[in-house]
């Protein structure tokens, strides 16, 4: 018994630390807890170890010469102000993500993936983290250099703060690797954006926020067609074309989509021009008709009233609604 008392087990250290299990975890994996020894699938810890300084995130880090204030304009807009204080303060654990409904990973210098907060799991379906943290290396993985391309991955890991719009989510990929059970959706686009942190010269991991702007469970010949009207919303809308990307007959793919999507294929274009037309409006460099021309279409136009329907405000209305809140 006395020998079995110079050990505890990860809950026992998250409740002596003030963490999670899975900080603890974390930090036994990279090797920052004296004397922590995997037995089978569990960690075992001295019982008078103290909690490791967290070196990951520090106040002071630099991005490429600039501090990170000044990357935290270009954090995705849905991040509130409090949120991004955090970043800078000295004070951070990364416990507080757990608390944040925006999917947030956090990857080491080397690619490895050594921390996912709750969101982010819950977005995939992932409910063995030891399947996933300390396992996946984004800047190895060939799913995602063939996505994202090997030169994006190279900056991102080489320090360079970088947005990737429009991500085809792999969700596929992480099914056949084992890592979850069953696919929570079948097919998902979302923006991402890398924040490195430096500790001084030495560029010590990156932080990346996901920000999901479509989701898709369903017939994968309705999914493609719904892709096609995301990837060509700049165009004028064509049936013809959104029906040949589903591979049916036209009179098939009207039926067919408005069953699965709830709403006809122009009422799903005209969801996705309306989304890119209110982002568009945030946009204080372009006035309303650039705003609109930047969309592909004329202010004066019908989709001057259309906004409206469907928003339930004018254009200028919503821009000084949404500004007042950002």
């Amino acid at each position: 018994m006395k020998e079995q008392n110079k050990y505890m087990s990860a809950i026992e250290a998250g409740k002596k630390w003030g963490v999670g299990r899975r900080t603890v975890t974390v930090l036994c994996s990279e090797g920052r807890v004296p004397g922590a020894q995997l037995v089978g699938n569990s960690w075992v810890i001295p019982a008078d170890a103290e909690k490791p300084a967290d070196a990951r995130i520090k106040s002071g880090k630099y991005i490429k010469g600039k501090t990170i204030e000044a990357a935290l304009v270009n954090l995705p807009s849905n991040l509130s102000d409090g949120f991004k204080s955090l970043l800078v303060n000295p004070e951070l654990n990364v416990q507080v993500y757990d608390l944040l409904p925006i999917p947030i990973e956090i990857f080491a210098a080397d690619g490895t993936v050594i921390y996912a907060n709750r969101a982010g799991f819950e977005m995939v379906g992932i409910t063995d983290p030891s399947k996933h943290i300390g396992i996946f290396n984004l800047w190895k993985d060939s799913e995602c250099i063939r996505l994202m391309g090997q030169d994006v991955l190279d900056k991102i890991f080489h320090g360079e703060a970088v947005s990737f719009p429009d991500f085809p989510a792999p969700i596929q990929d992480v099914y056949d690797r084992g890592v979850i059970n069953e696919k929570p959706w079948d097919a998902a686009t979302m923006d991402l954006f890398f924040l490195p942190i430096w500790d001084g010269d030495v560029f010590n991991c990156t932080i990346c926020f996901f920000t999901v702007k479509n989701m898709y469970k369903g017939r994968t010949d309705i999914i493609k067609a719904q892709e096609y009207i995301e990837q060509n919303w700049l165009e004028e809308f064509n049936i013809e074309k959104a029906a040949r990307a589903a591979n049916l007959s036209l009179r098939h793919f009207q039926r067919i989509f408005k069953e699965n999507a709830k709403m006809t294929p122009f009422e799903y274009y005209k969801k996705i021009k309306i989304e890119k037309l209110k982002e568009k409006l945030l946009d204080l460099n372009l006035n309303i008709e650039q705003a609109f021309a930047a969309c592909g279409v004329d202010y004066h136009g019908h989709y001057k009233s259309m906004f409206k329907d469907t928003v339930g405000m004018s254009p200028s209305e919503y821009r000084k609604e949404r500004i007042k809140i950002y």
